[in-house]
This record gives C-alpha cells, sequence and structure tokens, in this order.
C-alpha cells in the first residue's frame, strides 16, 4: 500500500550498524533492550504519542552498507534533546507500507525486512522505519507497520 508521509520530528538513542554478517541483528537489538531497561522512552520530552519509531537512516549506499538506526518516539519539536539522546527532522514523502504480524520475538519484523531487501522496490534510502503503537504491545501477537521509503 502506497502512503504519503508528512515530515516529522523524532528523539531517541542511536546506534551506526550494519547488516553485513548479521551486525545490526545484535546492535539493534541491543539498542532495544537500553531503550526498555533504561524507561528512555519516559525521558523523551514534548512526545506526540507513546508509539515508538524504529528509524533507519544516513545510509552509507544501500542495505547492504551502514546506516544509523534510531529508537524513540515522534516529538513537537527539538528544543530539548536530553543527554545520551538525538533529534533528527525528517523530510517525509513517499512509502510503501508494509503490516508484519505475528511473533516479534520470534523475528517477524526480520523476516518482512528480508522480503523487502529482495524486493523490487524503488527505494530511495532516505528514511525507513517502523511503528510500534497498540497493535504490537503483544509481542507473540504483533501488527508492526514498516515504512519503506520509495521513488
Amino acid at each position: 500500500m502506497e502512503t504519503k508521509i508528512e515530515q516529522f520530528k523524532i528523539i531517541g538513542i542511536a546506534i551506526r550498524t550494519t547488516n553485513e554478517n548479521n551486525k545490526a541483528v545484535g546492535d539493534i537489538s541491543n539498542l532495544w533492550n537500553k531503550f526498555l531497561s533504561e524507561k528512555t522512552i519516559e525521558k523523551i520530552p514534548n512526545k506526540i504519542s507513546s508509539e515508538i519509531y524504529s528509524v533507519y537512516t544516513d545510509y552509507d549506499g544501500d542495505y547492504t552498507k551502514p546506516y544509523t538506526t534510531i529508537l524513540g518516539c515522534k516529538v513537537e519539536n527539538l528544543d530539548q534533546i536530553p543527554e545520551g539522546m538525538v533529534g533528527k527532522e525528517f523530510e517525509g514523502g513517499k512509502y510503501k507500507k508494509i503490516i508484519a504480524k505475528g511473533d516479534i520475538t520470534k523475528g517477524v519484523v526480520v523476516q518482512e525486512w528480508l522480503k523487502i531487501w529482495n524486493s523490487d522496490l524503488e527505494r530511495t534510502y532516505t528514511v525507513d522505519f517502523e511503528v510500534y503503537g497498540e497493535k504490537a504491545q503483544n509481542p507473540e501477537n504483533a501488527e508492526v507497520e514498516i515504512f519503506v521509503a520509495i521513488k
């Protein structure tokens, strides 16, 4: 399903990683552990909602090259960025929306990304993201929205 996304701002914690040698799987898992164990969501100022965004950006090329992952929330502004966090504004644009359904703990989101990587989608590699909202509260039976920037 094609959809238009307006510009948005995120504050959260970030890591630079790569999909080479499955490095991202461990890095992003560690980032999630840190996000949850340090109750990062409670420290993010000016939140618009409590949906968690997992943002992929600053690509060095395509999905085989390094990129930055930010875990955080949509915010009204970037006036206060807590120490140890990053704040970033994204342009928005044309997106393909994909819904990953199933058990997050068994890698349902990663499975969807494998399909995306192997698809013929004309990706822009600007900013892609996942949204963990109400329907993602039960990890064993979750729905996670994935938005992939397309041309």
